[in-house]
């Protein structure tokens, strides 16, 4: 753990903003398509610009998910949104559905046949981590931006705060002493707003948000905090700027406050380890930590296309371990089976719980009765406890 007095940044964006627009599109094609059936194989990308939804991927599913099925989902999701604005609106872009049916190369190597089990979807690295900094064991400059924007949204959809609008970014800059946050020294927040609204009462309308969400007595001086620093940001969302899956990866995970494996999770069913194993690895950090075996927990996972067996696993406490950490990997394998099918079956994965993680962050969110987030579960820690007597 770091030793010292430092800053450390991490941003967040909002469900309007472009990207998580396309995140959102992406993610209820999953969820229809897994709807439908379970074992359906999803990789969808969506483009969005001017009132128009762009959509591309490969698929293997059920006829009942119809083209005129997908683009009804698309609107849906922009509509739930909250756009309808002359630059895009869900009733008036128009959506150019390209999807096509899944390679027979990739299905080759990712189906269980005979004595074959289900290999991972592709190649790849993936991170999970948490830390004692936050009640969700998240880093806290990046759980503290998530909901400033989260709380501007509620305000948003219950009619609160009726001329903002649904495109946003906030960023929040800590203070820690030795590894711990201490207070805010800088807060950014860009918000889109009606025409009639100035930069000033703007500011005031996010005051509140961002005051309830960081502790008592970390706000940051008046001069440190930013408030849609243009002065102006009435053309928002894919009319200001085109918006395309998978590119908010540090926001969807820890901001920064981790390594990222490379590999975008909205758009992918669960047998692509872009997700499953990165949301797998993200549950054994995070009971790790719930245990009291580390105050911090990076964990990491690999794979090759085709085969189902993590080509390793790789713990790091950042010395603040109270255990061993080679017998902790070894520990974590044998209490969850991190095969793409095991990762599956264990977390629940095989369901239409996608969509409501495409904006906010996959991480530090309360596990759903109905199964999302399963990830943020604790239920390993007594056998975690028991395995080392802590």
């Amino acid at each position: 753990m770091r030793k010292g007095i430092y800053q450390f940044t991490s941003e967040s964006v909002s469900e309007g903003h472009p990207d998580k627009v396309s995140d959102r599109i992406s993610d209820a094609i999953v969820d229809t398509y897994i709807g439908h059936e379970p074992e359906a194989r999803v990789a969808v990308e969506t483009l969005c610009t001017t009132n128009r939804i762009v959509l591309a991927g490969e698929v293997r599913g059920p006829a009942s998910v119809t083209r005129d099925l997908i683009e009804d989902v698309a609107r849906k999701a922009v509509k739930e949104i909250g756009y309808e604005q002359d630059g895009f609106h869900w009733m008036n872009a128009s959506v150019e559905n390209h999807i096509h049916e899944q390679s027979r190369d990739i299905a080759i190597g990712v189906d269980a046949k005979g004595n074959k089990d289900e290999g991972a979807g592709d190649q790849g690295i993936m991170f999970g981590y948490a830390c004692d900094e936050t009640e969700a064991l998240m880093p806290a400059p990046i759980h503290f931006s998530h909901n400033i924007l989260k709380s501007l949204a509620e305000a948003r959809h219950s009619g609160a705060e009726p001329h903002l609008g649904p495109d946003a970014k906030s960023q929040v800059t800590l203070e820690y002493h030795d590894g711990k946050p201490v207070r805010a020294t800088k807060v950014v927040v860009s918000t889109q707003h009606g025409e009639s609204l100035t930069q000033e009462e703007v500011r005031e309308i996010v005051r509140p948000h961002v005051m309830n969400v960081l502790p008592n007595g970390w706000m940051c001086a008046e001069e440190d905090f930013y408030v849609n620093p243009t002065g102006r940001f009435v053309i928002g969302g894919p009319d200001g700027d085109a918006g395309l899956t998978g590119r908010k990866i540090i926001v969807d995970t820890y901001g920064g406050a981790a390594p990222h494996g490379g590999g975008a999770f909205s758009g992918k069913d669960p047998t692509k380890v872009d997700r499953s194993a990165a949301y797998a690895a993200r549950y054994l950090a995070k009971n790790v930590v719930a245990a009291g075996l580390s105050q911090r927990c990076l964990i990491q996972l690999s794979y090759a296309i085709g085969v189902a067996e993590p080509l390793s696993l790789f713990v790091e406490t950042h010395g603040t371990n109270e255990v061993n950490e080679d017998k902790l990997a070894k520990t974590l394998r044998e209490l969850v089976d991190l095969r793409p099918r095991g990762i599956r079956e264990h977390l629940g994965l095989n369901r239409p719980i996608y969509a409501r993680t495409a904006a906010y962050g996959h991480f530090g969110r309360s596990p759903d009765v109905d199964g999302g987030f399963s990830w943020e579960r604790t239920d390993l820690v007594e056998a975690l406890k028991q395995a080392f007597n802590a």
